[in-house]
């Protein structure tokens, strides 16, 4: 049947494509999906567009999050009917037909479904609460305050931390502030380490996320991690910077002995197994819980709605406004404007 898909078919050129997509039959473990939502990922999807990615290859589909409707199902799938709403790891294409042994978890059934797509921004904030772990009392900051950086933000507390949220955008701070953080602070004027120190009686944090993905301000924020603390890289460094790291490591090491740590989502396995606690798939479940029951904030950072005919107009918004197309959604479903948010713009 025929289908549409968005396409980045060379460095920053954005495409809707017609493409033609087998329903029917479908293989025995197959699941055809009907896209809903999607989210545009400012990090990972402007990688991907400027052709700079090593994984990605121009032309190719982007996105990594979806929420869709089953409207098929191969002859040995048991767990999911037609009619069925899932999140899942899906692209930005209006139809799909993916295996039932990827990640597919039904939605709880007071959940709003534009807001679906940020549960993958949210798991991956999530695996940084994990590798330290965020404890009851502590004091964690969070550099980068995106949606990832949000989101580690909220999850941070409510693990039980104090949360200081740090970004040179006032906009961004202000969001980290409606949606949580204790104290934000602007990085801009060189005393962020002081003010932390201040705030912390000269003690630093248990705990720095760092969600921009600057290697830089990883390096400018050490001074502040506590002694015997850690320092967690959430966000993917793109960019070179060439610092003399052995003042780094000394105050790392002498005397404070901090531990930097590594939070790719994928040092967590996909699906749920008996033989270990957490996984993307256990991280997901309960993002999605945290969203029905309104203990994540998540309709705040939803700023634009657009249909996948503008999408060369929202990934524009995206590279060149990041603070105000903030959080940008497909709408794969509907043929007039939402409520609430009138197609390719503001709410």
């Amino acid at each position: 049947m025929k289908s549409k898909r968005i396409i980045f078919d060379a460095p920053f050129s954005v495409q809707l494509q017609d493409e033609q997509i087998a329903l029917d039959p479908l293989p025995e473990h197959g699941v055809a999906l009907q896209t809903r939502y999607t989210l545009i990922s400012a990090g990972t999807d402007i990688a991907c567009l400027s052709g700079m990615e090593s994984w990605f290859k121009l032309p190719g589909t982007p996105g990594y999050t979806a929420v869709s409707q089953v409207v098929g199902v191969g002859s040995a799938v048991r767990n999911l009917t037609p009619g069925d709403r899932v999140y899942h790891f899906g692209s930005n294409r209006q139809y799909q037909v993916v295996s039932d042994s990827e990640l597919l978890l039904k939605l709880p059934e007071n959940i709003d479904e534009r807001l679906v797509p940020f549960t993958r921004l949210a798991t991956i904030a999530m695996t940084a609460i994990r590798v330290v772990p965020v404890e009851l009392g502590d004091t964690v900051a969070v550099t980068g305050l995106g949606l990832v950086g949000n989101f580690a933000v909220q999850l941070a507390k409510l693990s039980g931390a104090k949360v200081i949220g740090i970004d040179p955008s006032p906009a961004r701070r202000a969001l980290a502030k409606q949606c949580g953080a204790d104290v934000v602070l602007d990085p801009t004027n060189g005393s962020a380490v002081q003010e932390v120190l201040r705030r912390t009686d000269q003690q630093g944090v248990h705990a720095l996320i760092e969600a921009s993905g600057m290697s830089r301000v990883l390096a400018d924020s050490l001074p502040m991690v506590a002694r015997y603390g850690q320092a967690v890289l959430l966000g993917s460094p793109r960019a070179e910077f060439v610092t003399d790291i052995t003042p780094l490591y000394r105050q790392s090491h002498d005397g404070r002995c901090v531990t930097i740590k590594g939070a790719s989502e994928w040092r967590l396995p996909v699906k749920m197994d008996a033989h270990v606690k957490h996984s993307i798939e256990r991280n997901s479940q309960i993002v999605l819980d945290l969203m029905a029951q309104d203990k994540l904030m998540v309709e705040p950072l939803l700023t634009h709605t657009f249909y996948p005919e503008q999408a060369a107009e929202a990934y524009h918004g995206v590279r060149m406004d990041k603070d105000q197309y903030m959080g940008v959604v497909f709408d794969w479903c509907t043929q007039a404007a939402p409520v609430g948010h009138e197609q390719g713009t503001e709410k």
